[in-house]
């Protein structure tokens, strides 16, 4: 299995500094992971380290928290691309999903999505908050929205990835939009049992831990 092609390679702490994610980069090309995750205010310089590399680079937009205003969103994501982002993390809002409004969860999903075009767009819809009802309707929104994944967590909530959400969330998905596990990922028997339940990508801290340690 080439696991390192699962793996976003993710530094998002908010005391990442531009020669971390410098160094992220590098170790992106040296085990060909498929993309780094990183703040959008690195783009630009992550971009010219990756440039002559395949490694493709993803950011995050209405993150940690999901909460500030649709249009707010849609400018960071596009600002993002104009940055050089090949692949969107956005963050829904959590609190307008409890309180029943699927529909602005959907419609909010549906105007990053219409303005990144064929960039990929991965809907983080932060699990360990919702009950199984509001996962599954999060699912669905990012579905009708034509986002390209549902992703479990942002890494900074009360839990990440387990392996009920991921199956709760491939029913959802099914074949129609891809899955990315995200938060707690830190060794490589979790990683391919993720991969093994339909998971696309993997979002972790640990990649070279995953790719470097022995296989079973």
């Amino acid at each position: 299995m080439q696991l390192n092609q699962f793996i976003d390679h993710t530094l998002l702490k908010p005391t990442a500094t531009p020669e971390d994610i410098e160094n992220l980069c590098k170790e992106a090309i040296a085990h060909q992971f498929i993309a780094v995750c990183i703040p959008p205010s690195y783009l630009k310089h992550a971009k010219s380290v990756l440039k002559d590399s395949n490694v493709k680079l993803a950011t995050v937009t209405g993150f940690p928290l999901g909460a500030m205003t649709t249009e707010a969103k849609v400018f960071e994501a596009k600002d993002a691309i104009v940055n050089g982002a090949d692949e969107i993390d956005m963050v829904i809002n959590i609190g307008m999903l409890k309180g029943g409004d699927a529909n602005y969860i959907e419609n909010e999903i549906a105007e990053i999505k219409k303005a990144i075009g064929s960039k990929i767009l991965k809907v983080i819809i932060e699990t360990c908050y919702l009950t199984d009802a509001e996962k599954e309707a999060a699912c669905k929104a990012a579905l009708n929205a034509n986002a390209d994944f549902v992703k479990t967590s942002t890494g900074f909530g009360t839990g990440g990835a387990t392996f009920e959400d991921v199956k709760l969330m491939k029913k959802i998905a099914g074949d129609k939009m891809q899955i990315k596990a995200s938060g707690g990922i830190k060794d490589r028997e979790t990683a391919i049992k993720y991969i093994e339940l339909g998971v696309s990508r993997l979002g972790t801290s640990s990649g070279i831990k995953l790719v470097t340690s022995e296989e079973n």
